[in-house]
């Protein structure tokens, strides 16, 4: 049987709020902190991986990041990479002290944008004994330009975010686009993705579906890719060829100092984030992971 309680922790100035989803067993468990794609709110992925992983003997915290969903900080809703490795550094501390969870056996599961700011909190916290990351979004400045229409588009965007960052700086005004959408083309995806649109899958009130234009700096300019020489915790990737940047997810696993695998399944982006058979694939092999990398 499965406890799920509503929790709250400090990350700095902000409050953060989460859920922790445990087995009822009155031993100490083994800790995951879980988090998901960029701009996203618990309710979208992370819960559910959570709750997958306290079903398999896991105390699973999923949290929203500072100024996201539930939890406090201003301004509102801007993807700040270094911001979220503070907060996953907190939320791992917040996770170790929990009379229900073992200190010494502390992992960290990231989905899509998470797997780089898991990767870098453990690339400095001895406390991380184990990575999972599924459907790993792992960039640097070659892949954004890959994915960004090239140099000079990176540039464009970089160009507007300073403009955007000084604005706010000026009025206390954010300038927000889309994160998904057909209609507006400075939308942060200008695409028909059903699981951000649709009601029965992302498209939820929690989830405002608004990207700060100050923020395509801190992202555009984050390299996740240098930071596998710097994980030695054992690391396991669960990816597709036909989801995000693979060649991304190929060369960070290749960089690892510590010991890693790879295991290629099928289906698109999104299908890991709700769909079946990928979460119960993605879970069972972060379980199986933990399990052998936690003992």
């Amino acid at each position: 049987m499965t406890t799920r309680q509503t929790v709250t922790f400090p990350s700095g100035d902000a409050t953060l709020t989460g859920t922790l989803y445990r087995p009822d067993t009155g031993a100490r468990a083994p800790g995951v902190v879980v988090a998901g794609t960029w701009t996203s709110v618990k309710e979208l992925m992370s819960d559910r991986y959570a709750q997958r992983l306290a079903d398999r003997g896991f105390a699973a915290l999923s949290f929203d990041f500072t100024g996201f969903g539930e939890s406090t900080g201003e301004p509102r809703d801007v993807e700040d990479p270094a911001l979220k490795v503070r907060d996953i550094h907190h939320a791992v501390g917040f996770l170790a002290s929990h009379p229900a969870v073992d200190p010494d056996r502390i992992g960290a599961l990231g989905i899509c944008a998470a797997a780089m700011y898991m990767a870098d909190n453990a690339a400095g916290d001895p406390r991380v004994g184990s990575l999972a990351l599924v459907a790993p979004w792992l960039h640097d400045a070659e892949i954004c330009e890959a994915a960004y229409g090239g140099a000079d588009a990176v540039a464009e965007r970089i160009e507007a975010a300073r403009a955007a960052r000084a604005r706010y700086a000026d009025t206390g005004v954010v300038d927000y686009v889309p994160v998904v959408g057909t209609t507006d083309p400075r939308a942060a995806m200008p695409y028909d993705i059903d699981f951000y649109l649709n009601p029965e899958r992302g498209g939820i009130p929690a989830w405002p579906n608004r990207f700060a234009v100050m923020a395509w700096e801190g992202w555009l300019t984050y390299d996740s890719i240098s930071l596998a020489p710097k994980i030695t915790q054992p690391t396991v990737l669960v990816h597709s060829e036909d989801a995000a940047i693979p060649d991304g997810a190929r060369r960070f696993h290749a960089g690892l100092a510590g010991p890693g695998d790879i295991l290629w399944t099928r289906g698109t982006q999104f299908d890991f984030y709700d769909q079946e058979p990928q979460v119960t694939l993605a879970a069972d092999t972060a379980a199986a992971h933990f399990g052998r990398t936690l003992a």
